[in-house]
């Protein structure tokens, strides 16, 4: 129902009413089983005492967003199943800049107050610049895991943080609880582009990502780190449109400890977001509480791809919203470069990463 919502305040714009490409791509989007990035503002306006009805503008607006976001990182990727291929580049970068004008349209949303209204457009304005950003770094190949991260700092979180955002200021929450939420959809957007990054790379025929490798962490693991298996990696990652060549570099991902290396991330930023969960002090915290379980779920098939069998622990009870503080700001550390110290053997009981907590 919440899509034919959204579906049907789109099409309220004159112009997408008239616009035939903009009518294909808002009918071709379906809702899956698994959440969308879309779906955000409404688990966080909820989350903080709004209604699913009031966040229905920033679903909207993160819809368009997405959907400009896509059509220009097909362009770039040179991805053969791009719109761009039937369109052209030319009238896809136009739609894109309609889909971006459009996500600013649906946040003139009449009862919110003039500081709330300037304050929702500000914030899709400097995630449109972030990710434009990003995705201009993400245009040349990372130099490194130092480099990789910096280009998914930048291209991935704003979208994601921005959609919580959008939710909590609809919604009414405080300017704490909004920043809160707009970190924690920062980290989310890390974890999702990580296990992106592995489905990408374990895909058959070959993604774009094999275009530009080091973009792609599990990749990027197997071409740098110190494993028996790298110099023919090499090779045969050079010549992935082969699909034995591919089937054999992605049997070497498994090997190498890539998938592990991955696996091993995704804990991490899993941690970073129940930490942050566990000191925003949500009215209702039972809608994060569900995307935090539901982005996680393929981290626990990427654990048993890894060939660590144990489910990972459900997260122990929440405290009443009174008694949890707001978690204060901390810095981030920059992942290390892979190295023989720091590349996960294969796999074995005494090697299985620690289940990732709530605190």
């Amino acid at each position: 129902m919440r899509f034919e919502q959204l579906n049907a305040r789109l099409r309220t714009l004159p112009q997408v009413a008239d616009w035939p490409q903009m009518l294909q791509l808002i009918e071709r989007a379906v809702p899956g089983e698994q959440q969308s990035v879309w779906d955000y503002p409404v688990i966080a306006c909820e989350a903080v005492g709004g209604t699913a009805e009031a966040a229905m503008a920033g679903a909207a607006a993160v819809f368009c967003s997405l959907t400009s976001i896509h059509l220009v990182d097909d362009m770039l990727d040179d991805d053969p199943q791009g719109d761009f291929r039937r369109w052209g580049a030319g009238v896809t970068a136009n739609l894109a800049l309609a889909f971006q004008a459009a996500a600013h349209c649906q946040l003139d949303e009449p009862g919110a107050s003039p500081a709330i209204r300037a304050e929702l457009h500000s914030c899709l304005g400097r995630m449109a610049l972030a990710t434009a950003f990003g995705q201009h770094l993400d245009s040349r190949e990372a130099a490194g895991e130092a480099d990789y991260w910096r280009i998914v700092g930048a291209k991935t979180p704003p979208l994601f943080g921005a959609a919580l955002r959008l939710g909590a200021l609809l919604g009414g929450a405080p300017p704490p609880i909004a920043a809160d939420l707009e970190r924690l959809g920062a980290v989310l957007g890390k974890f999702v582009q990580v296990s992106d990054d592995v489905a990408d790379a374990l895909r058959s025929p070959a993604s774009a990502d094999w275009q530009r490798r080091p973009n792609n962490l599990a990749i990027l693991y197997a071409m740098t780190a110190d494993h028996p298996g790298r110099a023919e990696f090499l090779t045969l990652s050079a010549r992935c449109e082969d699909p034995a060549s591919l089937a054999a570099a992605q049997q070497l991902l498994l090997r190498s400890g890539s998938v592990s290396y991955c696996a091993l991330k995704m804990i991490e930023l899993s941690r970073q977001a129940h930490a942050i969960f566990a000191g925003t002090a949500l009215r209702h915290p039972a809608p994060v509480a569900a995307l935090l379980a539901a982005t996680l779920r393929p981290l626990e098939r990427l654990l048993s791809l890894a060939g660590l069998d144990e489910p990972l622990l459900a997260a122990p009870p929440l405290p009443p919203p009174q008694a949890r503080q707001p978690l204060q700001a901390s810095q981030s550390s920059q992942p290390s470069q892979p190295s023989q110290s720091s590349q996960p053997s294969q796999p074995s009981q005494s090697s299985q990463p620690s289940q990732p907590t709530t605190a």
